[in-house]
């Protein structure tokens, strides 16, 4: 007889885990906190849903995080699955309708004859209690996190993360900007607004002096991945020109700019764009005051604004074994960002390998760890086994993975689908 299996938490790590593990045939009862407790950074009440950017990031064969995404992919990964279904033009990035590929995803759970949903606000662990999988989130509960801490031992740490603001394509001045993706790619997801010198350095002295938004944090840690605009600025004054606002590969006519700030699609209409890096804590009267200096968008209208908010992550290497369940409660997992990786694919490819671990356990097979010649089996044996003294969340890299700074990218990726294909098979029992 299968065992019912515990889901804590909706978003993309609890939902890979419940469809993977539902179609598998357990009985799964996933848990949702949302609509009965608001989320400070959630818009919705839909499952998987992506709060801090429509990108799903590079979709290239030569990039780490694009081949993670062909890895979970084989694995049955239901965020690619959405991805598919909500794709809008992006470039070399997957970007997706946000609504649209949320609400693919809780469909796809809702209909599930083997998931039963409850929307309740867990605050207590049962390690005893059959198995668990928490997947709440970076913005999981106070609560909560102190129950993880006391079940582990170990205090829980946290960063500050940020999103950037999305405009109405109708407000924006399509005199002063193009439509052009970068290095002359045919790609019409992308709107620029181009600066020269003296309309950039009031833009960033503006936006250095700006108002900022208090976090009532005395220790404020980011994420160097996804920092906000005006902590990039205050590095100094070329930084955004060399970061977001790179103007490289996106001239006009022959014409080069000082720097331009780029528009991302947001949803498969066209009616909204994200602004591209401008993730910030600036108060939103500073948001529309400032970045309304911007030529083209003079007269824009915010859909929504940019926020920052805290982000908590376990100890990993102090807390979780090889197969993200816990040292000291074996029968709890803790997989998606919470767990210590970083990225919206990451946190996806982490619940879905959790719930491959815990079939093998219910299928009494020998414990089998994912390659680290794979993008997946590389991070999370980072996260894991990564300095006691220094650990910090993770994203996909070449960095982590196996003998990849020693082959060229082509060999890398296809190892790592070769290893992914090998792990299938033995969770399959077809080899």
């Amino acid at each position: 007889m299968k065992s019912t299996i515990k889901i804590i938490g909706a978003g993309l790590a609890g939902c890979e885990a419940a469809n993977y593990l539902a179609n598998k045939g357990y009985k799964v009862k996933l848990f949702e906190k949302r609509p009965k407790v608001n989320s400070p950074a959630h818009h919705s009440d839909l499952f998987g849903e992506l709060v801090c950017s429509n990108s799903l990031k590079s979709k290239k064969e030569d990039n780490a995080c694009g081949i993670l995404k062909e890895e979970i992919d084989l694995l049955g990964s239901l965020m690619m699955e959405a991805s598919r279904h909500s794709e809008v033009p992006g470039g070399d990035s997957l970007a997706v309708d946000r609504t649209l590929f949320a609400s693919y995803i809780t469909n796809k759970i809702k209909s599930n004859k083997n998931i039963e949903i409850s929307y309740e606000n867990v605050e207590k662990i049962e390690p005893q209690d059959g198995y668990t999988l928490i997947c709440t989130g970076p913005l999981t509960d106070e609560k909560l996190l102190q129950e993880i801490n006391k079940i582990s031992g170990e205090k829980s740490s946290s960063f500050f993360d940020a999103s950037a603001p999305i405009i109405y394509k109708n407000s924006i001045d399509f005199s002063k900007v193009f439509i052009k993706g970068r290095y002359e790619q045919k790609e019409e997801g992308y709107i620029n607004c181009p600066m020269n010198k003296d309309e950039y350095l009031r833009f960033y002295n503006e936006l250095i002096n700006a108002k900022k938004a208090p976090l009532h944090e005395f220790d404020t840690k980011y994420f160097e991945g996804c920092l906000p605009v005006e902590v990039i600025a205050s590095r100094g004054v070329d930084t955004l020109r060399f970061g977001p606002l790179k103007p490289k590969g996106l001239e006009r006519d022959g014409e080069e700019f000082y720097a331009v700030v780029q528009l991302r699609q947001d949803d498969l209409i066209g009616d909204f764009f994200n602004m591209v890096g401008f993730q910030t804590n600036l108060t939103y009267g500073e948001q529309k005051r400032v970045f309304s200096l911007i030529p083209g968008l003079e007269n824009a209208k915010f859909a929504r604004y940019g926020l920052m908010h805290r982000n908590s992550y376990v100890f990993a290497p102090k807390v979780l074994n090889s197969d993200l369940s816990m040292k000291k409660a074996e029968n709890v997992f803790i997989c998606g960002q919470l767990c210590g990786v970083e990225g919206y694919v990451e946190s996806a490819a982490s619940g879905l390998l959790a719930a491959y671990y815990l079939d093998l356990r219910l299928q009494n097979k020998p414990f089998k760890e994912l390659s680290f010649y794979s993008i997946l089996g590389a991070l999370i044996r980072y996260i894991t086994h990564t300095g006691a003294n220094n650990f910090s969340p993770m994203n996909a890299n070449f960095g982590i993975v196996y003998k990849a700074n020693k082959d060229s990218k082509e060999n890398v990726r296809k190892r790592a689908l070769e290893s992914i294909e090998a792990f299938k098979k033995y969770q399959d029992g077809t080899n």
